[in-house]
């Protein structure tokens, strides 16, 4: 009985697998992304608002193509080809910036839309899989964390490679950089895939949460409002990436015009401070998972409805925190006036994003996994749509502090409306936690 008991405690092998194909993805995309709002203003010479704009409607579009990439695996080519396509043609993509010239930057681009649209959906719904086929649901929350520190473990490695090779070598070796790191995780992915158990890559098998949420979910009924569900978590979502992605358009140019970045002589490049998010994930990642998990064993349960409050508000006061630096300062402003914000939005994004990939993997309807997931990662396509229209609003050093404001106000009433109606949309999830 109690060797039974230490086997359903461990994480299954594939997680592992799923860990390092994802960090390698994570790598070449993160990387990628620090350097592309910097490249449009300083390579090409793009205004503030016209590479914003390129930098929110590609980051969009990534999180658009996988509603069709997942229905797709759903309905005819399954999870192991469109992980193994989305991969390739995300590598090609890389490999298509780092050639020089306008054609082959947009191609890339376009390679990298499509790519991300069978590739991401798909694996997160692999995740969730291999611990139904296992027997092994209750360990999903904390199975996702895992991977959630794999992502960003990779956008650590991937945006300090992608940044400081750029530096030394040039903006299209940054690039290269990336498309290495793609080609890593898709070598590791065909090598050793059989080691997921089997039907992993089958849609509908063993989807929509335990075996009491698979029986529930034969409810039309409950289908029903688990959608509604789904849709709810998907529009805060849109709320919160479109403050949160300031990160990567806005709060890069600041960085790298109003901070001050002298350490002991060397000026830390602006791109480097994309990597103090993922750095605060994989430190801070476990530390959360266990407090949800002590708070379990005392017999308080933390809704997700209120995780997702919770991240809302944090992530305000990580914007409250880039208002004071830039109203009680005069010209540069510290670096630690970013760290804090920085942590603030990690705690946020900790709060909400592993929450959410876990969430839809329990509510989304069999042989749909792959589309839900879809339909959640499309709020972030908005999200980022709306996160390069505002960063273009963000005018000169005299205005960013009324700029900031904004991500105070909206995620912290969002927050306060979300709370008082939680117990509706916990209704709505019958059971699902």
């Amino acid at each position: 009985m109690e060797i039974q008991s230490q086997r359903k405690l461990r994480h299954p092998k594939g997680l592992f697998l799923l860990f390092f194909v994802e960090m390698w993805e994570r790598f070449s995309f993160y990387g990628m992304r620090a350097l592309l709002v910097l490249f449009l203003t300083k390579s090409w010479f793009l205004a503030d608002q016209e590479a914003n704009r390129i930098y929110g409607i590609y980051n969009g579009l990534v999180y658009l193509t996988p509603i069709f990439g997942g229905f797709l695996a759903d309905r005819f080519l399954g999870y192991r080809i469109s992980i193994f396509l989305g991969g390739l043609l995300m590598m090609l993509g890389h490999l298509s910036l780092a050639i020089n010239g306008t054609e082959t930057f947009f191609l890339g681009l376009g390679l990298l839309i499509l790519g991300n649209g069978f590739f991401k959906p798909c694996i997160s719904t692999v995740v969730g899989k291999i611990y139904e086929l296992e027997g092994k649901a209750d360990l999903k929350d904390s199975g996702f964390t895992i991977f959630y520190f794999g992502i960003n473990l990779g956008a650590v490695l991937g945006t300090w490679a992608c940044a400081n090779i750029a530096e030394i070598y040039g903006w299209h070796f940054g690039f290269g950089v990336a498309a290495l790191g793609m080609l890593t995780g898709l070598l590791i992915f065909g090598t050793w895939s059989s080691v997921l158990p089997k039907n992993s890559f089958v849609p509908g098998a063993a989807l929509g949460g335990s075996a009491e949420a698979q029986t529930e979910s034969t409810s039309a009924i409950a289908t029903r409002d688990r959608i509604r569900a789904i849709l709810v978590f998907s529009g805060i979502t849109i709320i919160f990436w479109a403050s949160f992605e300031q990160m990567g358009s806005s709060l890069n140019l600041i960085i790298d015009r109003y901070v001050d970045r002298n350490l002991y002589g060397w000026t830390i490049p602006a791109a480097n401070y994309q990597s103090l998010n993922p750095i605060f994930v994989i430190l801070f990642s476990l530390v959360v998972s266990g407090g949800w998990k002590k708070l379990e064993s005392s017999g308080i349960h933390v809704s997700s409805v209120v995780k997702f409050s919770m991240a809302l508000v944090t992530l305000a006061s990580g914007f409250l925190v880039l208002c004071l630096a830039t109203s009680l300062t005069q010209g540069k402003f510290s670096s630690w006036w970013i760290i804090l914000a920085i942590l603030l939005h990690t705690f946020g994004e900790l709060f909400i994003s592993p929450v959410g990939l876990s969430l839809i993997t329990k509510l989304a309807p069999p042989k749909s996994g792959s589309m839900m997931m879809g339909i959640f990662l499309l709020s972030s396509f908005f999200g980022h749509l709306i996160a390069g229209e505002l960063a273009g609003t963000m005018g000169g050093r005299d205005h960013l502090s009324e700029f900031f404001l904004l991500f105070v106000i909206v995620p912290g009433c969002t927050a306060f409306i979300l709370y008082l109606f939680r117990k509706k949309l916990e209704s709505w999830m019958h059971g699902v936690r």
